[in-house]
């Protein structure tokens, strides 16, 4: 009886619970896909905008199912220099007017 209570207790979590740094990491991932997306729909001509919205939902799409730790750092740091890039590009084009 009690080993089936000690299975019982220890079976709660999901068998494919993330780590406090995997989660940590999802996060970061999440917060990141959606600021792209908002700066996106600043993009004024609409064709160009639906081609960044389907290239940035390609790109996290594409590497959803990454694991290797330091490919997803990397892949974080160019996504945010992309980010960057776009956001001022879009404070470039909104001076020149």
């Amino acid at each position: 009886m009690f080993a089936t209570i000690n299975i019982m207790a220890s079976s709660r979590l999901p068998a494919a619970a993330l780590t406090l740094k995997q989660f940590l990491q999802r996060q970061k991932v999440l917060s990141l896909y959606r600021n792209m997306l908002r700066t996106i729909r600043q993009v004024p001509d609409e064709g160009d905008r639906k081609y960044l919205r389907d290239w940035a939902r390609d790109e996290f799409k594409r590497n959803k199912n990454s694991t290797n730790q330091d490919a997803i750092r990397m892949m974080i740091t160019q996504a945010n220099m992309h980010h960057d890039e776009l956001q001022s590009s879009l404070a470039l084009a909104n001076v020149k007017k």
